[in-house]
């Protein structure tokens, strides 16, 4: 029945637009960092949970150690788009998906096709000079044999990744803000609703069709007017 109904508002809707989060990706093999495994292998192994091993300061004091534990848990080259990614880039070229706001930064949306994606927390795969700006992509980073440095000016270079205690982009920020406001349908999957700011989109959508895909409950369940308790992939697969 719930497939249904979620076929109904996509067949029925021109204005779709999707916010994800990291459960997207987790069906790609891209552990969430934030989990209980993800917070007892960091405490384990680097003594200090994943906020603190990501966040501006533990870059900036710990830079060598924040290194070893970025491209150990960060970034995933293998990994491929899967179900819920093909779907969205499918309902993007028929026109009725108009954005995606995701908060992983594995770029899996893009390779999936997907051509308007505002990714909230960067992507592993730019990186920058914090000097002179120099772009090195994401190889350039593994390679280094612990932290990357410029070739152009020798500074140090920095995922464009935003780590915890640095705020969004100004310019994603509003435009997913804008599509989300404007938005005649608002899927949002694979995420609990509890990572701030980006929870906090949902409260820019003014229509009446929120539909939350996930596997748990969500503060938003209440709100929602169609809940699904399931596999995001599984889902969009079935109805698009």
């Amino acid at each position: 029945m719930a497939y249904e109904e979620l076929k109904k508002i996509i067949d029925e809707s021109e204005n779709i637009v999707f916010l994800g989060g990291a459960g997207v990706s987790t069906e790609s093999n891209i552990p969430d960092f934030r989990s209980e495994k993800g917070l007892y292998n960091a405490v384990n192994k680097y003594g200090y949970s994943p906020e603190h091993l990501l966040s501006h300061t533990f870059f900036v004091k710990n830079t060598e150690l924040f290194f070893d534990y970025y491209k150990n848990n960060l970034i995933y080259k293998d990994a491929k788009p899967n179900k819920a990614h093909t779907a969205l880039a499918e309902l993007e070229k028929k026109g009725k998906l108009k954005a995606i706001v995701t908060q992983n930064i594995d770029n899996l949306h893009q390779l999936a096709g997907s051509k308007n994606v505002f990714e909230l927390h960067g992507s592993v795969y730019r990186n920058y000079c914090v000097k002179c700006r120099q772009f090195y992509d994401v190889d350039f980073v593994l390679e280094a044999e612990k932290v990357p440095y410029c070739e152009k000016c020798g500074a140090l270079v920095k995922p464009d990744v935003v780590l915890y205690e640095e705020g969004l982009d100004d310019y994603v920020w509003s435009s997913a803000c804008k599509y989300i406001m404007n938005a005649d349908v608002l899927i949002v999957g694979g995420t609990s609703l509890v990572v701030y700011p980006a929870a906090g989109l949902i409260n820019y959508y003014k229509g009446n069709k929120l539909v939350l895909i996930n596997k748990s409950d969500t503060v938003y369940d209440k709100r929602a007017n169609l809940v699904i308790h399931e596999s995001i992939g599984d889902v969009l697969s079935k109805v698009v």
